[in-house]
């Protein structure tokens, strides 16, 4: 069997020609942010259908006057703006848990370098490390 490795969390495997092989993040690692990303979508999705039944029924009234319509249709338009949001976050939380079948999770999509624990503990949904999402943010990646 070919001696292991860890580094940053991540487990070589020796081919034993001076080369290392990824072999993936560890599985209580992985599960740990799997807990976390089902748990956060779980939130979001319930915070979506809250938000869309109070943008529903924020001017239901008909007695309110022209002030009060006024308060809540900006009501409403602040609340789907959040929905908006939240939904952008959802397929995000979807993205990550798709790469943690595909055992692509924790790993830059663009320069392949392992992402920081603190970054993954902050956002758990991230695809890319912070010198690269810094460079998407710019629109120098796509």
């Amino acid at each position: 069997m070919a001696p292991e490795s860890t580094l940053i969390g991540r487990t070589f495997i020796s081919t034993g020609h001076g080369q290392r092989v990824k072999a993936g993040m560890d599985k209580k690692r992985l599960e740990y942010f799997k807990k976390k990303l089902v748990a956060r979508r779980e939130e979001l999705t319930k915070t979506i259908a809250r938000t869309q039944e109070e943008g529903r029924t924020a001017d239901e009234d008909p007695t309110v006057d022209l002030a009060d319509k006024a308060a809540n249709s900006y009501t409403k338009e602040f609340l789907f703006g959040m929905t908006n949001t939240d939904r952008t976050i959802l397929n995000m939380i979807d993205a990550a848990l798709k790469r943690i079948q595909e055992d692509e999770y924790g790993v830059c999509a663009n320069c392949q370098e392992e992402l920081q624990q603190k970054r993954l503990e902050a956002v758990p949904w991230a695809k890319h490390c912070l010198a690269c999402q810094e460079k998407m943010e710019q629109g120098l990646l796509q």
